[in-house]
């Protein structure tokens, strides 16, 4: 089968129902716009031309379509006069022979397998028109198929056009239709806006094609949440919904396990290898990456996150960082931007880390921040340690090399360098390089004012549990 000299990509639409400043096929799915899932199960089968119509929020859409799509051409509907009209527009200047695909900018569940399949039985009627139709437990807000005596597609009513039988209905359309390219110019020219939105309605052109004496079809879908469109938010979560149990029963099927998958959520990007723990509440975005053998979850969220093979993340929110193999991560880490572990290391509970090269083996296990540091192998991060990076003005340095083993409590104020097999004293706030081997103290010498609560918080119960322990007023 010849692929379709021209795919048109109707998503002009204003979306008012979704109370958005964001174009609704510009609303995110599992990683990808609305939009962008159209494109993705209809661009491998352009024969030709592929030909977006965009209207409302026409510079968001456009800029958005360049990205994903950059080889296909923008058709602006200055006025939305109906998808007749907005067909018309895009027919202007395209090739005028083979076949023409018309898909709905909304329809983000669609897939390339079903499309083929509706081709086939197209091209083997030797069809002129076929519409993709299917039965809703709900056909609500759909136009409906009404179909003759003996079976075959008459005409397609809109709902709002329809008659009570017709209403009752439940074979929809769906909004993907397959044409000769010439017969659909010839009844394109034809469309009249006698309906009740005063708009030039592309179904119309069913039975416009059939009055000319030429086969038109409606082709049932296998699965009807394949055809599912989307106007609000609520259709959007379901979608969605949809999606995501799509995405789980692949990933499970390669042999990963995922203990809850109402509430795992992972992008249609994502790679995961088999023998993947993925535990309850965890959402894995973006272009994620998990080897063999890693653990995730319960709860953690990665974003663009490269996890290798053994390592475990728990409870935690990672971006745009790397995790080496048998790291362990959480629970409650924050790992930002540019962080990087290398193999067996540690950030524990509490830590954020950010922009940070952490060494083999090295631990940060509680409480502490790490900014624009390097940090060797071998080396242990006291609790409650903070990298001082930044001075209010610039973000600076620190170099911790191997063997190391920061005190609790220390500050490191960058710029500054800690030699290998180096200390520091607890509760210190460094400021000098430390050189290797050395032990960086930098802390005033403790002083014991006897007395003191005798004194200054007398008759308080610290002053009382003093008296009982044998303190004694002083000068």
């Amino acid at each position: 089968m010849k692929n379709p000299e021209v795919v048109i990509v109707l998503a002009a639409g204003e979306g008012t129902r979704m109370k958005s400043a964001l174009p609704k096929v510009l609303h995110p799915i599992a990683g990808r716009t609305i939009l962008g899932h159209v494109l993705a199960a209809a661009t491998p089968l352009v024969g030709g031309e592929l030909r977006v119509v965009i209207g409302a929020h026409k510079d968001l859409v456009q800029a958005h379509l360049s990205e994903i799509a950059p080889s296909a051409t923008a058709v602006y509907q200055a006025e939305r006069n109906g998808t007749g009209h907005a067909v018309q527009l895009a027919l202007a200047g395209a090739p005028t022979t083979g076949s023409v695909l018309i898909l709905a900018g909304d329809t983000p569940l669609l897939t390339t397998q079903t499309l083929e399949e509706f081709f086939d039985v197209h091209n083997a009627n030797k069809s002129a028109a076929s519409v993709l139709t299917a039965d809703l437990p709900d056909p609500t807000g759909y136009g409906r198929i009404v179909r003759d005596d003996e079976g075959a597609i008459s005409r397609i009513v809109e709902e709002r056009d329809a008659n009570d039988e017709e209403r009752a209905i439940s074979e929809i359309n769906t909004g993907v239709y397959l044409f000769d390219n010439g017969a659909l110019r010839e009844a394109a020219a034809k469309l009249s806006k006698d309906n009740s939105q005063g708009e030039l309605y592309l179904t119309d052109v069913i039975a416009l094609i059939k009055a000319a004496g030429k086969v038109a079809l409606a082709i049932g879908s296998t699965d009807f949440t394949e055809t599912l469109g989307i106007n609000d938010r609520s259709q959007l979560a379901e979608c969605a919904a949809i999606m995501r149990d799509r995405i789980n029963d692949r990933v499970m099927k390669t042999g990963v396990t995922i203990v809850d998958p109402t509430t795992t959520w992972i992008d249609i990007d994502v790679k995961i290898e088999s023998d993947v723990t993925i535990h309850p509440g965890s959402v894995l975005a973006g272009k994620t990456t998990v080897a063999t053998g890693a653990v995730i979850g319960p709860r953690t969220t990665l974003t663009d996150v490269i996890v290798s093979a053994g390592a475990k993340v728990v409870e935690s929110t990672c971006t745009e960082s790397e995790i080496g193999s048998d790291a362990t991560v959480g629970p409650y880490s924050f790992l930002r931007p540019g962080t990087k572990l290398a193999a067996k290391a540690k950030v524990g509970a509490y830590v954020e880390v950010k922009n940070s090269t952490i060494g083999v083996g090295s631990k940060v296990p509680h409480l502490s921040y790490v900014g624009d540091a390097t940090i060797g192998s071998g080396t242990n991060i006291g609790a409650a340690t903070i990298f001082v990076n930044y001075d209010g003005v610039e973000k600076h340095q620190t170099i911790v090399g191997d063997e190391v083993r920061i005190g609790s409590d220390t500050m490191l104020v960058a710029p500054v360098s800690i030699g290998d097999g180096a200390y520091t004293a607890a509760g210190s706030v460094i400021t000098e390089d430390v050189p290797a081997g050395s032990i960086g103290v930098a802390r005033a010498k403790q002083r014991n004012v006897l007395g003191w609560v005798l004194r200054k918080r007398a008759g308080s119960s610290s002053a009382e549990a003093a008296k009982r322990a044998g303190a004694v007023e002083r000068e």
